[in-house]
C-alpha cells in the first residue's frame, strides 16, 4: 500500500491483510485510527469542517465502520445519523428502502431505515464511509435516497483507494494498493 496523500497530522497506523475476506482482496484495517483518540478526534473534526456549511439534515453511514465516523460527526453537528444496514439486520416494518449493489467481491443488499417523524423527500444528506474503492456503495446509497426524493449534497471517506476509481470524493487519505 502506498500513501499518495494524507491530510491528517497524526501518525497513520494502518494494517493490511491479503486475501481477506476473499482471495485476491487486500483488507485494509482502519481499527488503529479508531483506537487512538487523537486520530479519531482529528478525523471527526476534518469531516465537521468539510460539512458544517452544507446545511445537512442527516449524516448517512453504511454498515459497519461508516457508523463510527458518521455518528461522531453527526453528534458534533447536532444532527441525526442514519445507519445503512445490511439486509436482515432490521425488521421489515422499519425498512424504508432495500437496494442491491455490486462491490469488489460480490453483490450485497442494503436497507435504509424509515425516518422518525419525517420523510426522505426534501431532506439533505451527506454520506460518510470508511473506505472508498469502486464507489458502488456510495453510488447505491445516493440512488436510493434520491429515489425517495432526498438530496445527497456530498460524500466523504477516510480512505480512498485511487487506483480503483476516478471519482471526485472528499477523502482524508488517498492510497494505491500496490507499492
Amino acid at each position: 500500500m502506498k500513501i499518495l496523500r494524507n491530510v491528517l497530522t497524526n501518525e497513520l497506523n494502518l494494517r493490511t491483510e491479503k486475501d481477506f475476506p476473499v482471495k485476491g482482496i487486500e483488507f485494509i484495517d482502519i481499527t488503529p485510527l479508531i483506537l487512538q483518540k487523537n486520530i479519531l478526534s482529528e478525523i471527526t473534526n476534518k469531516f465537521v469542517d468539510e460539512i458544517k456549511d452544507k446545511k445537512i439534515d442527516y449524516i448517512v453511514a453504511p454498515e459497519a465502520r461508516g457508523f463510527i465516523f458518521g455518528t461522531a460527526v453527526a453528534v458534533k453537528l447536532n444532527i441525526g445519523c442514519i445507519p445503512v444496514r445490511k439486509m436482515g439486520k432490521l425488521p421489515k416494518s422499519v425498512v424504508e428502502k432495500r437496494f442491491e449493489y455490486v462491490k469488489e467481491y460480490g453483490v450485497d443488499i442494503l436497507e435504509l431505515p424509515k425516518l422518525v417523524h419525517a420523510k426522505y423527500k426534501g431532506k439533505r444528506f451527506y454520506i460518510i464511509d470508511d473506505i472508498y474503492a469502486t464507489g458502488n456503495t456510495v453510488k447505491a446509497i445516493t440512488n436510493a435516497i434520491e429515489s425517495l426524493g432526498g438530496f445527497v449534497v456530498g460524500a466523504g471517506v477516510v480512505l480512498n483507494i485511487k487506483e480503483l476509481n476516478n471519482d471526485d470524493i472528499y477523502s482524508l487519505i488517498d492510497i494505491n494498493e500496490e507499492n
